[in-house]
């Protein structure tokens, strides 16, 4: 029982941190994070950002790979 949870730790780690890498390498190529719909405000030394646009293509992006992963294993 231990070693399937060991397995199962590292591999969520090394998902995290591949899904980490991507978007970092998204951010620095693309507008991801400066969408159209997301919110900045600007006052001063004050900043205030709500990444609407930004955090529904991500739930969308996500709701698809997940269900792309429950096809592939269900076949």
């Amino acid at each position: 029982m231990l070693r399937e949870l060991g397995r199962l730790l590292l591999g969520a780690g090394a998902l995290l941190a591949a899904i980490g890498a991507a978007l970092l390498a998204l951010s620095r190529f693309s507008g991801w994070g400066r969408l159209p719909g997301d919110i900045m405000v600007k006052r001063g030394h004050f900043t205030f950002y709500v990444p609407l646009a930004t955090s529904l293509l991500a739930s969308v992006i996500l709701t698809l790979l997940v269900a792309l992963a429950r096809w592939l294993k269900g076949r």
